[in-house]
Formats: C-alpha cells, structure tokens, sequence
C-alpha cells in the first residue's frame, strides 16, 4: 500500500492534536495576499541559527540551523517518537534577488525522501519583522532569546488547509530535554 506525503502529514497533524488536546490554529498573516516580493536579507532571520528542541507529534522533535553563509542557511528537522526517528526534514533559507525563499526536502526514517528526487517543497516570503518571518505556509517567531515558535499550515488530500504550532526551546543555552521521558 502506498501512503502519500500528505496523507503522512495529515496522520501527524491529527496525532499532534489529538495527543495534545490542541485545536488546530487560525491562519496566520502569511495568508494574505501579497503582489510585490518583499524585500529581505539573511541578516533578517539570522536569529534562527542555533541548536532547537520541544515536543510535537508523540515525541521530541529537533531543529538546527547554521549561521547565513553562502547566501543561504541550512537546517534540518527530526522528530523522535517511541525512541526511533519517525522524519526528517532537510531546509534552506535563501536569498533569492532580494527577497527569501525557504525550501525543504521530507526523509522517512531510513532517508527515503518523500518528495521525488528533483522536488522540494517551497515556501515564499511573504513578510519579515523583527523577529518574525512569514513564509507562505511556514511561520517562525523568537518569542524571546531561548524560545521560537513555529507555525506550519498544511494542506489535506481533500483540500482543507489546516495549521499547527510548534514551541522550541534553545539548547545552546539551556540543557537538552530529557529522552527518556517523551511522550508515548
């Protein structure tokens, strides 16, 4: 049988909530339309760089993103539940003339891709602020210096957009949650 990408996002969204008694978000600002590209620089994001942690989906999930070099940022993604990786998630940010783009590439567990070869998912700026950065579908907001939290807006096999909101603590400064007591 063969599961879709977005039949696999639609089972971690409805996990995620169902486990954390959450309703799903409201959309935020990125959804509204745009017509001119923004204009941004990695300077504006820089603030992402560093070592993430929280929970989400039954387990512990990680972000990690390197300074701005190159013209880009790089950062990867893993969600542990049940004491073995469930995902990964291989991201840039780029600059793009003078705007950001951010895109991703999906990994199951064993770094099977979920996207084909040649395919990554991108998200748009849509709009960046001190702090904040709305990509099209993709949100990121330092709510304070050891703290970020994420909002992603996905979209079912039917059609029905919904959204999810993820908390991060930073590790540079703070010790590591402890594996041995995620959720089931």
């Amino acid at each position: 049988m063969k599961i879709t990408v977005a039949t696999t996002v639609i089972f971690l969204v409805l996990v995620h909530t169902s486990l954390n008694g959450q309703d799903a978000v409201p959309d935020s600002a990125a959804d509204e339309f745009v017509s001119e590209e923004p204009t941004a620089s990695l300077t504006d994001v820089a603030w992402l760089q560093g070592h993430w942690q929280g929970r989400a989906f039954g387990g512990v999930t990680e972000e990690v993103w390197t300074p701005p070099f190159g013209g880009s940022m790089m950062g990867a993604f893993k969600l542990v539940a049940d004491g073995e990786v469930k995902f990964y998630e291989f991201l840039t940010i780029s600059e793009e003339g003078k705007t950001l783009m951010l895109k991703l590439k999906h990994f199951h567990g064993d770094l099977r891709g979920w996207e084909e070869k040649n395919e990554t998912v991108d998200f748009p700026l849509v709009e960046v602020g001190k702090d904040k950065v709305f990509f099209d579908g993709f949100t990121f907001e330092k709510t304070s210096d050891d703290e970020m939290t994420v909002y992603v807006r996905m979209e079912d096999n039917e059609g029905r957009t919904r959204g999810q909101w993820f908390s991060y603590q930073r590790l540079d400064h703070m010790s590591p949650i402890n594996h041995s007591a995620q959720t089931e």
